[in-house]
């Protein structure tokens, strides 16, 4: 999504195509389907798996359920910086590439909050 203004305002939500599951430990771990000839081929000769598994690192298992599509990068970015301190920083920074590298690969989508004339 182009965003024509400040990416903290984006909220993030998960895309209705990305599959996932929580593990044992309560970590996210994204399920990828691997199609395609070149997929097949690897599949069937090399023993590639028909679905890869994404494991979330301890930062992305924490975020990962704050992406409901109400919180903005913004609101995500403070309760980071209040469960990480100063192991997140930079925090702005690390964070709206994080969702950016998210929504590159279509496990999440992005809209801008409309601000409405009474402030909400």
């Amino acid at each position: 999504m182009e965003v024509s203004g400040n990416y903290l305002d984006v909220v993030p939500v998960y895309s209705e195509s990305c599959r996932y599951r929580m593990g044992d430990k309560g970590e996210v771990i994204i399920l990828v389907e691997n199609k395609g000839v070149f997929h097949w081929i690897a599949q069937k000769f090399f023993h590639r798996p028909r679905v890869s598994q994404i494991h979330l690192d301890e930062m992305g298992n924490f975020i990962w359920p704050l992406m409901d599509g109400e919180r903005t990068v913004y609101d995500i970015a403070m309760l980071v910086r209040d469960e990480f301190g100063e192991k997140a920083e930079p925090l702005f920074e690390r964070l709206v590439q994080y969702v950016k590298n998210l929504e590159s690969y279509g496990f999440v989508e992005c809209c801008e909050r409309s601000i409405t004339m009474d402030g909400s």
